[in-house]
């Protein structure tokens, strides 16, 4: 079921590079760090975890960066 769990969470990371639009590509990343930071707690391995974490945080800082942007666009 761990094996199963890496395996997803591998696919999900290789289609994240076929997005086209940027919210989605964050979108993928976010969901394929956490997979990755669910497979790495499992197996016990502190930096796959922690590697994931980072990854996570900067996509969803781009997300809330991006999303201001486009707000602050639509409203001058």
């Amino acid at each position: 079921m761990v094996d199963w769990l890496g395996w997803i969470a591998t696919a999900v990371f290789v289609a994240s590079y076929f997005f086209s639009r940027p919210a989605a590509l964050r979108v993928a990343q976010m969901l394929g760090a956490l997979l990755w930071m669910c497979y790495g707690l499992l197996i016990g391995a502190l930096p796959v975890v922690t590697a994931n974490l980072l990854v996570f945080a900067a996509a969803a800082w781009t997300a809330v960066r991006a999303r201001r942007e486009a707000i602050a666009e639509e409203n001058p």
